[in-house]
């Protein structure tokens, strides 16, 4: 019986070679592409660009030249108004807006992540009764729109006597229901069996939870924590129903008064718009030191093992 390899047809003809990649775009439309996608980031960064623009022309520049990417006759005046330097007109509380902001930030994000990790552990793990009716509830209130809310929560606070005080600015919002949420579906994707070797080793709940679990949750939590940043840091509506004096204002509360022309008349628009490129800057910092983390955390919980 011969040993010799039978060469097919596909084999002469040269059909077994490797095909060509599939799906390789051609390089004409990779470059029309490129080009969308960078002329939609462009499009998207111009009110950014002009936003500091502005911030540095004179109010007749800004006036007269609403658009122009560079201005005539640069100028810092904006910003020395806005922090006290020198005399240039109607002073505005600025670094008190800014640290209302950075207090109430501050601590309603440490909050949030503190207590929606422990509701979202508590969830995702603990079996007591209700639990699936108070994880629908959860769902449930995720869906009601934030504005909805606002009348009940000042007569809430009003109640309290938590009205026009750091309290009423603070408590509210220290718990999230997105940030529950989130928090459980990670831990439902972490193994059952890491918590069951914690537990032979004789550690609680808690304890569990806090030095086993939470550091394998450093995605979420990063993730949680951007959130709980950005969202607290640009709330308005709410800062809007629990405050009514000028010493609890906030950097949104403040500018929209500002906007309003509640510090004075003109168009202003070099100050205005100086103060909300300082706004932007804690949150862009925040983001673009985190973000690949932040990815990671948003997809986090996708897919359990």
């Amino acid at each position: 019986m011969s040993t010799h390899p039978v060469r097919t047809r596909a084999s002469r003809t040269g059909a077994s070679r490797t095909p060509p990649a599939l799906g390789r775009v051609p390089a004409p439309w990779r470059v029309v592409g490129y080009t969308v996608v960078v002329g939609m980031a462009l499009l998207y960064l111009a009110p950014f660009v002009l936003q500091v623009v502005t911030s540095f022309k004179t109010e007749p520049d800004a006036a007269a030249n609403p658009l122009a990417l560079w201005p005539t006759t640069p100028t810092t005046a904006a910003y020395e108004r806005l922090f006290g330097v020198g005399d240039h007109g109607t002073s505005v509380p600025f670094l008190r807006w800014l640290g209302n902001s950075a207090l109430v930030t501050v601590v309603v994000t440490v909050g949030r992540v503190l207590f929606d990790s422990m509701a979202g552990y508590a969830l995702a793990r603990l079996d007591f009764w209700g639990r699936r009716v108070l994880f629908v509830l959860l769902l449930a209130v995720m869906a009601v729109p934030n504005v909805v809310l606002l009348i009940p929560r000042f007569l809430v606070l009003n109640s309290f006597g938590m009205f026009d005080t750091y309290a009423g600015m603070i408590i509210p919002l220290v718990v999230d229901a997105a940030g529950i949420f989130i928090m459980k579906q990670f831990f439902d994707s972490v193994p059952r069996e890491v918590e069951e070797a914690a537990r032979i080793d004789g550690a609680g709940v808690f304890r569990t939870y806090w030095s086993v679990v939470l550091p394998m949750a450093r995605p979420a939590l990063i993730t949680l924590t951007i959130l709980s940043f950005q969202g607290s840091w640009n709330e308005f509506t709410h800062f809007l129903v629990s405050t009514q004096s000028g010493q609890y204002e906030t950097l949104t509360t403040g500018l929209a008064r500002f906007v309003a022309g509640g510090l004075g008349g003109g168009s202003q628009y070099p100050l205005k718009l100086a103060a909300a490129a300082l706004s932007t800057i804690p949150v862009a910092v925040l983001f673009f030191c985190f973000q690949r983390q932040f990815v990671r955390g948003a997809n986090a919980g996708s897919v359990k093992e």
